[in-house]
């Protein structure tokens, strides 16, 4: 299956649907998913040094046999080793990945509270030159933080990584990337599953013949973002693919609207306040 990919402001483009892997921290089961998503036509893998899996990671991507230009990688810089230590985290995450580069390297959140993240970006810039990684974007990034790089560096981030699913659709914040030229793409886009007892969405899904974690998946990429559910069985992983050959009508959207509560799946993780090391 061939997935559609985003254009991304580097030049250079990102699949639209990948395989998220945040909380698989079994290193032999990362390796396992990785290689069974791969197999089945995934070709864009997400994980981070906080999730203690890019070991795991790295050994499914190589066993896959790809090529490497044919699987888009990202990883993310661990709040620990934000400002300084920059360097040595992605070198560090590189390898255990066993990758001489990264697609897209993410400062995972921006802990104004600490204040390191532009210190970050500019050593993440220099990476980016040296071919560490091939573009470099943020996580869970608010305009303020947006504006705080747009005013210290000369690089607009590629991605921004954010919480996003009908509960909580970040309209503003997808409005804000849209003008800067940022990509949004969603984590947790099925608020870790919590989504899909709506009776909503079971209707919609048997209009199409689909589930509704499908019609969850299809409202995504139908508003052009970029999204990365987790799965740990082959059927579900194939079934994640299995949303472009449909298209959710007006009034689907309008109903799937009406779940907007902008509750987060956990209220603390408010980027302003969220400590994440």
């Amino acid at each position: 299956m061939t997935v559609p990919t985003i254009p991304l402001n580097t030049g250079g483009s990102l699949p639209q649907i990948g395989l998220g892997t945040a909380r698989v921290t079994d290193q032999d089961e990362a390796r396992r998913i990785v290689l069974e998503a791969l197999e089945v036509g995934y070709r864009h893998i997400d994980t981070a040094a906080k999730y203690d899996n890019e070991v795991g990671v790295g050994r499914g991507i190589a066993e896959s046999g790809l090529p490497r230009n044919h699987v888009f990688v990202t990883t993310k810089l661990r709040g620990s080793q934000q400002g300084a230590d920059t360097r040595t985290a992605l070198r560090q995450s590189l390898d255990r990945l066993g990758l001489d580069h990264v697609d897209l390297y993410l400062v995972h959140w921006p802990l104004p509270r600490i204040d390191r993240f532009v210190e970050s970006w500019k050593i993440m810039e220099e990476l980016r030159d040296e071919g560490l990684t091939r573009a470099i974007g943020v996580s869970n990034f608010l305009p303020e933080h947006l504006d705080r790089l747009a005013a210290e560096s000369s690089t607009v981030p590629a991605v921004n990584q954010i919480e996003l699913h009908p509960r909580e659709p970040q309209q503003a914040q997808r409005d804000d990337d849209a003008r800067r030229g940022i990509v949004t793409e969603s984590w947790s886009p099925l608020a870790k599953g919590d989504l899909l007892a709506e009776p909503v969405l079971a209707d919609i899904g048997r209009q199409y013949g689909k589930s509704p974690a499908q019609v969850v998946l299809r409202w995504h990429v139908q508003q052009g973002l970029v999204v990365i559910p987790k799965a740990s069985h082959v059927d579900r992983l194939r079934a994640n693919l299995d949303v472009f050959e449909f298209a959710l009508a007006d009034g689907d959207l309008a109903r799937i609207a009406t779940l907007a509560t902008g509750k987060r799946v956990n209220d603390e993780q408010d980027p302003r306040t969220w400590e994440e090391f």
